[in-house]
């Protein structure tokens, strides 16, 4: 009797947490990202079987879901979030076989051959890096701040106000519009 109570209970949190978030709480969508991180990881890993790739995935596949939330039809969040997320590593890992087959086809050497393999990883690694960093570079600038602030280097609103000298109210009037900018200017494959 107390399990189904619980279950409940969580339906509603989960319910009411996504209704925050697409309100522009992003404490809101920090909660979801606690409860659902290692979920997330470990669908991931099971895929990449890497354990850097699947934390950098895991960041990717959280920015989709935060990009994708308003096409989310309640459909069961954590059944939803792991398809994403599953998607998300199959892609992945499809690059890395076409990528380590042009390597090999370029070099032509056998696929087999294994030396390349950390070689590939770094340019796999170089190459997602650049890609946020740039989709970054787009933001304007008076977004790039908070986003990066609250969701990189996870600063507190009150952090960010005081080294910005500004009232705690600016900071979430900026990330408001921040995300907003976001929402209206990526799509979810712009970080494929």
């Amino acid at each position: 009797m107390s399990n189904k109570k619980g279950k409940g209970e969580r339906t509603i949190n989960e319910a009411v947490l996504i209704e925050k978030v697409l309100d522009g709480n992003d404490h809101a969508f920090r909660l979801l990202v606690e409860k659902y991180r290692n979920d997330v990881f470990r669908t991931i890993f099971a895929v990449l079987r890497d354990q850097k790739e699947a934390e950098d995935a895991a960041q990717e596949v959280f920015m989709k879901i935060y990009l994708s939330l308003p096409q989310y039809q309640n459909q069961g969040f954590k059944t939803w979030m792991t398809r994403i997320a599953v998607n998300h590593a199959i892609d992945i890992k499809r690059k890395q076989v076409r990528r380590r087959e042009e390597v090999a086809e370029e070099l032509e050497l056998p696929l087999t051959w294994t030396a390349k393999d950390s070689v590939e990883k770094e340019i796999i690694e170089t190459d997602r890096r650049r890609l946020v960093r740039k989709k970054l570079d787009e933001l304007p600038d008076n977004y790039r701040d908070v986003i990066y602030g609250f969701y990189i280097a996870e600063k507190s609103y009150q952090q960010m106000a005081e080294e910005q000298n500004v009232q705690v109210k600016t900071i979430e009037t900026k990330l408001y519009r921040a995300r907003h900018w976001m929402k209206k200017n990526w799509k979810e494959d712009d970080f494929s």
